[in-house]
């Protein structure tokens, strides 16, 4: 018979390592353990600049001016709320020719809410993108990056490709454009390293409401591309890789 004692501490060390896979396969962004995700190709050369929780009044008016001058597409994740309440900004910058995608309605935390909050955040959010937008939206990423297997079934379910992220700007809260800007060289390194596009996570928006500062991620933006848009570097829309 087992001594009781290692029996437990296998048991613990069982469960621990278990609750540690679930948690990885919930919130890294690069992991495919509950379905898969869009993330990026073997395509060193190319980048995608991702903007969560806008539409933002000033930061996502100022970061189509820079854009714009540097002739390059984004993709835009918008949270259905602020939809509601600037469609005329939304419109804006699907007229730009920017990518926009589903962010939830209210910004939670999908991969401990029940089946029918996940569904309600990801259908009104829809809903809100199709009304103001006029046309179906087709991308979706879930904030904070945490999801379930129902939150990709049902992203599926509604017509949504999940896309996740293998660059964080670290620009959730105000830091300087620098700062914001260092964090994306690094990451870009890494994943060129690894023969890997980059799909780099910023923000023109905070999930509070609408007006967070966000004058930062516009500085970081201009700066990084003017560093890589000489170099050859393709900048693409997340549809690219579809």
């Amino acid at each position: 018979m087992p001594h009781p004692l290692p029996t437990a501490a296998a048991v613990l060390v069982t469960a621990a390592t278990a609750a540690g896979a679930l948690a990885y396969a919930a919130l890294y962004p690069d992991s495919q353990l509950f379905g898969p995700v869009l993330v990026a190709p073997a395509k060193p050369n190319e980048i995608a600049l991702t903007y969560d929780d806008g539409p933002n009044d000033e930061a996502t008016e100022r970061l189509l001016e820079v854009l714009a001058r540097h002739d390059v597409h984004a993709t835009f994740f918008f949270i259905g709320n602020f939809v509601r309440q600037r469609p005329a900004l939304v419109r804006q910058v699907a007229a730009a020719g920017h990518l926009i995608g589903n962010h939830t309605t209210t910004h939670p935390w999908l991969a401990w809410q029940s089946a029918a909050r996940i569904r309600e955040e990801l259908s009104a959010c829809n809903k809100a993108l199709e009304d103001a937008l006029g046309t179906p939206v087709h991308f979706f990423r879930a904030p904070h990056g945490a999801r379930r297997p129902y939150v990709l079934r049902t992203a599926r379910e509604l017509g949504l490709t999940p896309v996740q992220w293998n660059v964080t700007a670290f620009d959730w809260n105000p830091i300087p454009p620098e700062k914001i800007a260092a964090h994306v060289v690094l990451g870009i390194k890494r994943n060129q390293q690894r023969h890997r596009a980059s799909n780099v996570l910023l923000h023109d928006g905070g999930h509070i409401g609408i007006g967070q500062p966000r004058m930062g991620t516009v500085e970081a933006t201009d700066r990084l591309l003017q560093r890589y848009k000489p170099s050859g570097i393709k900048f693409v829309t997340v549809a690219t890789w579809v």
